[in-house]
């Protein structure tokens, strides 16, 4: 009979944060952890609280993060909220001894990006940040043949977001006002973007963009009638590495996607890497020469090709063995500092918009 005394000790998370993501990402994902339990679950209403945690056996809920964040028996949190109270809630869950899982964009703004970071860095605690994409077979593979020199030395990276959902009559304003700040593409999809382009080829120098809003009116959920659409349904950025490669990327729920909704795209002196972006339903990469200009498949490993959004538990478990050895895998994970950069890179976006004629 094994002694329970000489069994690990498993990680104990409170979610902060009842939503659909909640649900679809980061509960299930740290219960498939064998070493992590699920003991709270906050939200604002508590009745969908109550039956999210009922379905998960989730053993209690809270409607105050507050109180979730002072208990003693919860090594850490992660935060899946509205944008707006990303920082408010890290910063008492790092203040409060936790480590602190927090979905993207890291805030709203560059001042409560830096508070966050601030509180990362005055405590011991882990803090990882959502950057989904990042754990993609085929973007990890990417980045590895990049270093190790596949399509020759880089000097231009692009990616491409495409999807008609905001067109579409059945869209919902839901979260997409400038009641919950950062709703548009810029701040959803772009935070993602400028982590990507970061992660496979470093720091960037200069950044310059533009959004653009469709003006229409939509569905809001809440109010069961339609409203304005108020935040930007296109963006896009250029931006000048530190090395000087160049980058772009676009972004938009307004326009027609090709063969892949999302891809990252690296150029290289002898040839050019294509990852496909998804939450790993999705999952190839493809490789063109100018001797053989037609995209080829690669080889990836068996898991990339299950059809599932399989990023999602890899991220979550991710997080646990992080908070087990009390580090980041830096091979992968996104830190508050990888946030914060991100960070820049949208207030910059959203500054050069205001002065485009």
């Amino acid at each position: 009979m094994t002694d329970p005394s000489t069994e690990p000790r498993k990680l104990r998370v409170g979610v902060i944060g009842s939503g659909a993501f909640a649900e679809a990402g980061h509960v299930p994902g740290l219960q498939s952890h064998p070493l992590a339990e699920v003991v709270a679950l906050c939200g604002h209403r508590t009745k969908r609280t109550r039956t999210l945690a009922q379905r998960f056996n989730i053993p209690s809920i809270h409607t105050d993060y507050r109180e979730l964040c002072a208990r003693d028996d919860i090594d850490a949190v992660t935060i899946v909220t509205l944008n707006t109270e990303h920082a408010v809630q890290a910063v008492a869950a790092l203040g409060l001894g936790k480590h602190v899982f927090c979905e993207k964009p890291l805030a709203v703004t560059v001042e409560d990006a830096r508070k966050m970071v601030r509180a990362a860095d005055a405590s011991d605690k882990v803090h990882q940040l959502g950057f989904t994409y990042r754990y993609l077979y085929g973007v990890r593979e990417l980045r590895r043949r990049l270093e190790e020199g596949d399509i020759g030395a880089p000097y231009y990276l692009r990616a491409q977001y495409d999807s008609w959902q905001g067109m579409r009559r059945d869209f919902e304003a839901e979260f997409r006002d400038k009641r919950y700040e950062a709703g548009g593409m810029l701040y959803d999809v772009g935070s993602h973007l400028f982590d990507l382009a970061r992660f496979v080829l470093g720091p960037i120098a200069k950044v310059s963009g533009f959004t653009k809003l469709i003006p229409r009116r939509c569905l809001d959920r809440q109010l069961g009638e339609p409203v304005a659409v108020e935040t930007d349904d296109i963006a896009g950025a250029w931006f000048v590495y530190r090395n000087g490669v160049h980058g772009q990327w676009f972004a938009s729920r307004a326009t027609p996607s090709s063969v892949h909704k999302a891809y990252l795209e690296v150029v290289g002196e002898e040839g050019a890497l294509r990852a496909s972006l998804s939450r790993g339903a999705d999952d190839v990469l493809s490789i063109s020469r100018p001797s053989q200009p037609a995209w080829q498949e690669l080889p990836l490993p068996k898991q990339a090709y299950d059809g599932k959004p399989h990023c999602l538990p890899l991220m979550m478990r991710s997080f646990v063995e992080a908070c087990r050895r009390g580090q980041l895998d830096d091979e992968v994970d996104a830190s508050f500092h990888d946030g914060l950069a991100a960070q820049l890179g949208l207030a910059a976006v959203t500054k050069a918009g205001k002065h485009l004629i």
